[in-house]
């Protein structure tokens, strides 16, 4: 039964009496007296009269202002971060950084300056601002790029045959005692042997080719990868072995899961190391006996009196070891990432 059939059956039992008018909407109900209707409510209203004026003074929201498919807040609804919030966080990003190129930024001002007010001879230590242009001018016509390409691809040759070869051995002389007691002097006695001072032998036995330069990174290289994984696995944590060997691994499971991985950060010091001494010796290598690579292009600078040129390729090696060195960092962190971060 509706509503309005409701109310025609009230107005029969009240004895005849009239009920007042009520007005019907447009959903065929009843709406009490004294109300408007939608269309009386757009009538009623005049030009520059508020449509909250003319509403119907009731306690519930009407049905035509309400929409049904609108969003209504929650208590479980999270608000958004503050706009201050992210403010100070970027912030701290900017200061961050600003604090670690600190340094280097007063390192460039100062070369900037230094030679401009005559602190040094500027023929020697020409502005950073020349060296920047000098350094454009090898991009642009491909120079810097045919030199560095040709030291890249001897250093990471050299510094990758010294890691395939260091690595294993120095797992396998830290490992087994009587091979560590075996070539442990001889071994050091290569390690205290410049390989800048066995350039020449190179040379004299391999020519002044590829193969030379290659070999003496390698040289170069293989002792600190060498004796950093030798040190690695002698100084594993004697607590850890114990726990392993209480559960009954068997040698090649414990060197697996306990040896190996605890060996990763002293490993990768030497891993380090070897990344930076593969460019210093391969630049000295390349001032000898080479027609390209950034040696040969320091050197021929050099000799030409191109001072700026001659800067902007130290500073293309320092960019590339930063680099690679960063790059080596985080590879260690990738192989590391089971460890407990130290807290401050």
């Amino acid at each position: 039964m509706s509503l309005a059939s409701g109310s025609r059956t009230r107005r029969r039992t009240q004895g005849g009496l009239k009920a007042p008018v009520e007005n019907e909407n447009s959903e065929g109900l009843k709406a009490p007296a004294g109300t408007k209707t939608r269309a009386e409510l757009k009538v009623s209203e005049g030009p520059g009269t508020p449509a909250e004026l003319s509403a119907p003074a009731t306690g519930t929201p009407s049905a035509s202002t309400e929409e049904p498919g609108a969003a209504r807040p929650t208590a479980t609804s999270r608000p958004r971060p503050h706009r201050a919030a992210i403010l100070r966080r970027l912030l701290r990003a900017a200061l961050t950084g600003a604090t670690k190129s600190a340094a280097i930024v007063a390192l460039l001002l100062a070369w900037e300056l230094a030679p401009r007010f005559g602190l040094v001879d500027r023929t020697f230590l020409p502005p950073f601002s020349e060296v920047a242009r000098a350094w454009w001018e090898l991009v642009a016509n491909g120079q810097l790029a045919d030199n560095a390409e040709a030291s890249l691809v001897r250093s990471f040759s050299g510094f990758g045959i010294a890691v395939v070869v260091s690595v294993p051995l120095g797992l396998l002389i830290g490992w087994y005692r009587p091979v560590a007691d075996l070539l442990n002097p001889l071994l050091q006695v290569f390690l205290n042997t410049a390989a800048l001072a066995l350039l020449p032998v190179f040379v004299l036995l391999l020519g002044i080719g590829e193969t030379s330069k290659i070999s003496i990174v390698v040289y170069a290289c293989a002792w600190p990868i060498l004796f950093n994984t030798i040190s690695a696995v002698r100084t594993v944590d004697p607590t850890l072995l114990r726990l392993a060997k209480s559960m009954n691994l068997s040698a090649p499971r414990l060197f697996q899961k306990v040896i190996l991985p605890a060996s990763v950060p002293t490993i990768f010091t030497g891993i380090r190391l070897a990344g930076a001494v593969s460019i210093v010796v391969l630049v000295a290598a390349e001032m000898i006996g080479a027609k390209a690579g950034l040696g040969y292009l320091i050197n021929a600078s050099q000799y030409n009196f191109a001072i700026p040129q001659m800067y902007a390729g130290i500073v293309t090696i320092s960019v590339i070891g930063v680099a690679f060195n960063q790059l080596l960092v985080a590879v260690e962190k990738r192989l590391s990432s089971w460890r407990v971060p130290a807290t401050s």
